[in-house]
């Protein structure tokens, strides 16, 4: 039979397992949890020295007892188990949340994450900047907030792109709640419910989230790894039916990470024009290119304004605030008018703190930077996977961002490995998550923005070690 000291411990571990207690926080002192739960100060002292030896609790000398800042592998164990029950109704925007919430769960590695490590962008300086626009702004007018946005972050960022040859006009510009708005405002202007929308095969699952939750329908196109969507393939759907509108991402596509070359760029740009066809382009890692210059973006090819360029800093610069833009071409009054039925505005003082900082600090030393570190540890995790992932296993070659795709051999279920990588607290993103179709179900994608660490070395051998356990099992199924 349990006894009470053990009862109080474990209900202690829950709370610590959900949350309740916070790694580094201190818990209720000894006396004063004698008095909540009715039990004798011996019974509290003998649960939190159990709870010691769990590797729960420390205690601090004249201070108390405080949940330990890295929770042990059995509690981590325990959240794995629960994020798994919550994905095995596996449907795409369930299964995205749960890959994200279990990210942050007790350290988990993020090979998951779909957000870059911000450690090495300059969020410190821009919260400067925000914090002393707060104090000379007792207040704001709500006017200043109003669609577009801010006129100095407008500027900003049209000055960037005629510095890399892509002419702009500031009136085109409205300012966003991040990418994700700017490419469902861009959505809402050109396609009504009941449309069907063209999508890149595999493709990002915000845009796939997107066209559900409007109402559309998407229609999958086979995508190559290194030129991006299939135009012949293309122009054979738009022939057979009605197309509202494409949605792509042609430099360092997630989560094939390619940069679509200039002339495809053109043909699939003169393909939707000839047609009058809308295309959304998702550039939100225009900044994280590996090459010597920045690349061209379909905007460069509209002639027609049909193109509607959708981008954000939260890939480069800070994921905090979520600032992003649209340059709708043709449908900017569309969208300007959408996004305040939407979201009424975007807040100024984020805008107003991302503007100053172009305007005076050292953005570009800070990409080259990124881009460097991203470089770099790209090819240290293709190599990685090739040493330790099971024969057969394939990878693509980013040319900019910082997600791999990594194809391994087809009897390896990614759902499967996704489970057995979260009961050791690894995140993979599976790639079912990337299609409507239940496809790809043998890829996964890995995020390389983080540190390449002795620990993530580990992982990453743990995850190819997991893998080549469920190919030899399926192997032996098959016999």
């Amino acid at each position: 039979m349990m006894k009470l000291y053990e009862k109080f411990a474990d209900e202690i571990e829950e709370a610590v397992r959900r949350g309740v207690f916070a790694p580094g926080e201190r818990v209720t002192s000894v006396r004063q949890a004698s008095q909540q739960h009715g039990v004798s100060i011996k019974t509290v002292l003998h649960a939190y020295a159990l709870l010691e030896s769990r590797g729960i609790l420390e205690t601090r000398p004249q201070s108390g007892y405080f949940v330990r800042a890295k929770p042990p592998a059995r509690v981590m164990a325990r959240v794995a188990k629960r994020t798994i029950a919550a994905a095995s109704e596996v449907d795409v925007s369930g299964l995205v949340l749960s890959t994200l919430r279990s990210i942050g769960a007790h350290d988990a590695v993020p090979f998951g994450s779909p957000y870059p490590d911000p450690e090495p962008f300059p969020w410190r300086r821009i919260n400067q900047y925000a914090n002393a626009i707060a104090r000379r702004h007792a207040s704001w007018n709500l006017i200043d907030d109003l669609p577009p946005g801010n006129p100095e972050l407008i500027r900003q960022i049209a000055r960037r792109y005629a510095e890399n040859g892509v002419p702009v006009d500031p009136d085109e510009i409205v300012i966003t709640v991040g990418a994700t708005e700017a490419i469902n405002l861009s959505l809402q202007a050109v396609a009504k419910p009941g449309d069907t929308v063209a999508v890149e095969s595999p493709t990002y699952y915000a845009m796939l989230h997107a066209i559900e939750r409007l109402g559309m329908r998407a229609i999958e196109v086979p995508t190559h790894p290194a030129d991006g969507i299939d135009i012949d393939a293309l122009a054979a759907i738009i022939a057979r039916r009605k197309i509202a509108a494409c949605m792509v991402m042609p430099n360092f596509q997630n989560p094939l990470g390619f940069q679509m070359p200039d002339e495809r760029k053109r043909r699939l740009v003169e393909l939707l024009s000839e047609h009058e066809i809308p295309v959304i382009e998702n550039d939100v890692y225009h900044e994280l290119y590996f090459g010597d210059a920045r690349p061209s973006t379909l905007k460069n090819f509209d002639t027609k304004g049909l193109v509607l360029h959708c981008a954000s800093f939260s890939k480069s610069l800070t994921a905090s605030y979520r600032i992003g833009w649209a340059m709708p071409g043709r449908f900017r009054a569309q969208v300007e008018k959408l996004k305040f039925l939407n979201t009424l505005t975007t807040p100024s003082v984020p805008q107003v703190a991302i503007a100053d900082y172009l305007r005076q600090d050292g953005y570009d030393r800070h990409l080259r930077r990124v881009r460097k570190l991203y470089r770099q540890q790209a090819r240290i995790m293709m190599s990685m996977v090739e040493r330790f992932f099971p024969p057969g296993t394939r990878t693509s070659t980013p040319q900019g961002g910082y997600v791999l795709w990594v194809e391994l051999p087809p009897r390896v279920d990614s759902m499967k490995l996704y489970r057995a990588a979260l009961e050791c607290g690894i995140t993979v993103g599976p790639g079912t998550m990337f299609s409507t179709r239940n496809a790809f179900s043998h890829f996964i994608r890995l995020n390389y923005s983080y540190p390449w660490t002795a620990d993530s070395e580990a992982a990453l051998q743990r995850l190819g070690t997991l893998a080549t356990e469920l190919d030899a099992h399926a192997k032996e199924n098959d016999k």
